[in-house]
């Protein structure tokens, strides 16, 4: 079941792509495996899956313990609290939702000097819903700035999450803010490579507008089951 639903989410990034006359090769899929068990992550692995976001810490590190024979690409894209962050930096392989100066620097001091540079993307709030992670647009570039200095991290891009859109053209409209704000810090010498964003429901309208890298989760492992 896992394999043919990654299948169908890979037939779509490639039409998507082919739509919008890029390479499929230039989008990563990265499959979100929270709140499910190492077994599916192992079932995505055989089928040919190798890069996994995680939003919950602590549920994420038994899981990376447990298949670090596997030699996975781990992504934290849930919120970092600064009690965290030494789990983050001893386990995850990037971090996509810096969004304060703190956590970063955190990170940077608690990252083990025998791993690599932490690959961190700046998460932006960029329809400014009030209850949404994320530094606003117009704190965005002295953040990046700041964060793109620390040792032991890597700063590679921006990720979002914006609010639902109602249809295509809508989405679209919120992605490219963000690919904007991509481009201008790039303008500005900061050389990123990677904007995160687009999930199950609107990955198409993200990769036209410029998507690197769509996080997708219940179109490959299916419904989420959440404790009470």
């Amino acid at each position: 079941m896992i394999q043919s639903r990654l299948e169908a989410v890979r037939d779509r990034i490639h039409a998507a792509c082919v739509a919008s006359g890029r390479a499929p090769e230039s989008v990563t899929l990265l499959a979100v495996s929270k709140t499910f068990g190492p077994h599916e992550v192992q079932e995505a692995f055989a089928a040919g899956q190798c890069t996994f976001g995680e939003n919950y810490i602590q549920e994420a590190v038994q899981k990376i313990t447990a298949l670090a024979h596997l030699n996975l690409q781990w992504h934290c894209i849930g919120p970092v609290q600064s009690n965290k962050t030494r789990l983050v930096a001893q386990h995850f392989d990037w971090v996509q939702t810096v969004d304060r100066l703190k956590i970063a620097q955190r990170l940077s001091e608690q990252r083990p000097a025998g791993l690599p540079p932490i690959q961190v993307c700046v998460q932006v709030n960029v329809d400014a819903g009030p209850t949404k992670s994320g530094v606003l647009p117009a704190d965005l570039p002295a953040l990046a700035r700041e964060v793109a200095k620390l040792p032991r991290l890597s700063l590679r891009g921006l990720m979002c999450i914006p609010e639902p859109a109602s249809n295509f053209v809508a989405a679209c409209v919120l992605f490219k803010r963000a690919r904007g704000l991509f481009d201008a810090l790039n303008e500005e010498g900061l050389a990123l490579d990677t904007l995160s964003m687009g999930m199950s429901d609107d990955m198409e309208a993200a990769i036209a507008s410029g998507s690197t890298m769509v996080r997708v989760g219940t179109a490959i492992f299916g419904g989420r089951h959440y404790p009470a």
